[in-house]
């Protein structure tokens, strides 16, 4: 049986499906001022971290990444896509989060957004006192897919990485998991082309993760 003791969710993708909602406003606007943008081409977004969006845009969009005109076009481009989150969140999660907590496991939030968003997100969904510990990818100089956002989540949890699930969907997300040598869980999502491979396994839904919680695997 895994010897798991805490479970630690990422939230844009695995909470919430909100990834498709923020790719598609970002598509329409976007696509009316630079001819050459695809959805496609947007891709890479999926799972970054604020700080590594502006990178990333200013050479999709061909800015110059520090330049303040830009950097505001950006940020009313992410404050424009208003959404009212219990309508996206996934139906098994609270549910499973009573579970969880009905086992005596600890969870824990470790989300590559700013902390801003993840407090609008579990204001609006009634999800901040099901978390142990919630932790921003703003934090540190660093996110997804580097471990550091799981190894200090850990850290604050008082959790060895043999002792942690980690439940994500993103392939930035996945790399961070696996790297900080979490057992890593996958939400199976085909629309952005990631790649899971590192995750130890695939699920279709949420509910899968009390069944995995329960089966003796060799891990």
């Amino acid at each position: 049986m895994m010897n798991i003791k805490a479970v630690i969710f990422d939230m844009d993708g695995v909470l919430i499906d909100s990834e498709i909602v923020y790719l598609r406003h970002q598509y329409e606007v976007l696509r009316h001022r630079y001819s050459w943008v695809t959805q496609e081409s947007l891709f890479p977004l999926v799972g970054m971290s604020t700080k590594d969006d502006y990178a990333y845009l200013a050479r999709l969009l061909k800015k110059d990444e520090n330049d303040p005109g830009f950097r505001q076009e950006i940020r009313d481009l992410f404050i424009s896509c208003e959404i009212y989150y219990p309508d996206i969140l996934r139906p098994q999660v609270v549910p499973m989060l009573k579970s969880l907590r009905s086992l005596g496991l600890s969870t824990a939030l470790a989300s590559s957004s700013n902390s801003d968003n993840i407090n609008t997100v579990l204001t609006q969904c009634g999800l901040t006192s099901y978390f142990d510990c919630i932790v921003s990818g703003d934090q540190f100089e660093q996110s997804k897919p580097d471990p550091e956002i799981y190894l200090y989540t850990m850290e604050r949890l008082g959790r060895t990485p043999e002792e942690c699930l980690v439940v994500e969907d993103s392939t930035y997300g996945v790399q961070a998991a696996h790297a900080a040598g979490a057992f890593v869980v996958a939400i199976k999502d085909d629309r952005f082309c990631f790649d899971q491979s590192l995750a130890d396994i695939r699920i279709d839904g949420l509910d899968e993760v009390i069944k995995i919680l329960g089966t003796k695997m060799e891990v």
